[in-house]
């Protein structure tokens, strides 16, 4: 229990001490749910911002000029995957997947 504090301890410390200086990123990401539905759009996310996804997310695609992470989990604490301006990720649909920029 002690090791785990520790750790939590750790890694709150490190979002802090690394946490960049807040700006928008240009353009929108945009999030593929399903064919009945129409495209979900983020224009300019905030840097630092954590983004829950729609529980029917498919795909995400990063057309800003900032990279985004994709997160197994709606807080944006997990690690996440790297995905860099004009690339996309799959996201299977659950609920559970956010995204955050850097």
């Amino acid at each position: 229990m002690r090791a785990l504090s520790a750790a939590v301890v750790l890694a709150l410390g490190g979002l802090l001490l690394g946490a960049a200086p807040a700006h928008a990123a240009t353009g929108e990401v945009v999030v593929f749910t399903t064919e009945f539905e129409d495209l979900v759009r983020y224009p300019d996310p905030g840097s630092g911002s954590c983004v829950r996804l729609p529980g029917t997310a498919h795909v995400l695609v990063n057309l800003t000029d900032a990279d985004v992470r994709l997160h197994p989990g709606p807080g944006c604490f997990a690690p996440g995957v790297l995905v860099e301006p004009d690339r996309g990720w799959h996201a299977p649909p659950s609920g559970l997947f956010s995204f955050s920029v850097a």
